[in-house]
């Protein structure tokens, strides 16, 4: 048996939890280039110039990240000369700023620090990056040799974010829990997915308790205990699990494992090659996934729990809600069984049956519509 890394994210959470980047990165040197979201950065700027006030560490630019977490933009941005200079990366803003900015630290060998400002994906602290190809559509994953050194969480940037963003972002934590212990069904376990299958258990149960009121808040730009504890889910929780299920370091090589994600993803990344879709955010499509995934399995007591909560806070219930009409199931499944996620699926799963799964989602969805409000 090889030796492995072990890597859990560290996060300081809280709305003035900037403050600690001087102690924090203060093994990691002096000189820091800040590369994100325009509109993310424009957000942040104030808070991290004063968080690394009176401090040793001087920020020496700041850099848009290309709008994509695309391969293209990160060797883009690896031949700038101020990510040359600097000594630490900051990764300010979504998922995909963060993956970019991640994937770059890893090819350059240098410490990557994160500052999401949307609460809509654990990217901040995981060790792999979803990359895009330059028409969007989905084209690997990276994984990096560990998470970022450390990802601070801003309570009030994150209260002040677009709601759209943080509902989405509920969406895709949705689909955690149910996705790995469905991938680990059956499976031989050790010691890291072992532990992630655990924590997965509690990644459900906050967004249902305290989703409502945490979206309110976002509203109403509230910082709150409940929008706190929902961002914490969303950023940490699911990202702890990501990096236990992920076959990076495992002990036997022939113990190659993916339970990060299941058929819900299958059914994002299958609905990213079709048109209609694009409008629609991932947490969002992942969301009506959970759905597909719940109803490919027979769990349609929990599917139909899990539905009137998402019909309670505007998530899809039905294809029609997400741009997916029954003519582009095809492309969806030939897509979704190609990706690494339907490898790792119990059972041995079959793009009929997948289809038939997402008919089904579809039709118990439209009966709740039809019934009215709950």
């Amino acid at each position: 048996m090889k030796s492995q890394n072990i890597y859990l994210p560290n996060y300081s959470v809280g709305e003035d939890c900037y403050q600690e980047i001087p102690f924090l990165t203060r093994n990691y040197g002096s000189k820091a280039i800040v590369i994100g979201g325009k509109t993310a950065m424009e957000k942040a700027k104030d808070a991290l110039i004063k968080g690394i006030e009176g401090s040793r560490v001087e920020l020496v630019g700041f850099l848009w990240y290309g709008g994509d977490s695309t391969m293209e933009n990160v060797e883009k941005l690896r031949r700038e000369e101020l990510v040359q200079k600097a000594d630490m990366l900051f990764a300010v803003g979504g998922g995909r700023a963060c993956d970019t900015v991640k994937t770059l630290g890893d090819l350059l060998d240098k410490p990557v620090f994160t500052f999401p400002t949307l609460a809509s994906n654990c990217a901040a602290c995981t060790n792999l990056s979803v990359i895009y190809n330059t028409d969007g559509s989905f084209r690997q994953y990276y994984y990096q040799k560990q998470p970022a050194c450390h990802t601070f969480i801003n309570t009030r940037i994150i209260a002040e974010s677009p709601y759209e963003m943080f509902w989405a972002g509920i969406g895709d934590a949705l689909s955690k829990e149910y996705e790995v212990v469905f991938a680990c069904r059956g499976k031989k376990m050790h010691h890291l997915p072992l532990l992630g299958l655990g924590i997965s258990r509690t990644c459900t149960s906050p967004l249902l308790t305290f989703g409502s009121r945490a979206l309110q808040d976002c509203k109403n730009k509230r910082v709150s205990f409940e929008l706190e504890q929902v961002a914490l889910d969303i950023i940490i929780l699911t990202g702890i699990v990501s990096n236990c299920t992920v076959h990076q370091n495992q002990p036997d090589p022939k113990d190659n494992y993916y339970y990060n994600s299941s058929l819900a993803h299958c059914v994002y990344y299958g609905s990213s090659l079709i048109p209609a879709c694009e409008k629609h955010l991932h947490g969002e499509i992942v969301s009506f996934g959970v759905l597909c995934l719940l109803t490919y399995d027979n769990q349609t007591e929990e599917r139909d729990r899990i539905l009137d909560f998402n019909r309670s806070i505007g998530l899809p219930v039905t294809m029609e809600q997400i741009g997916l009409t029954e003519a582009d199931l095809p492309v969806v499944a030939k897509k979704a069984s190609s990706v690494v996620e339907w490898e790792y699926a119990p059972g041995n799963p079959t793009e009929e049956k997948f289809i038939q799964a997402i008919l089904e989602a579809d039709g118990a969805g439209r009966k709740a519509l039809a019934r009215g409000s709950i």
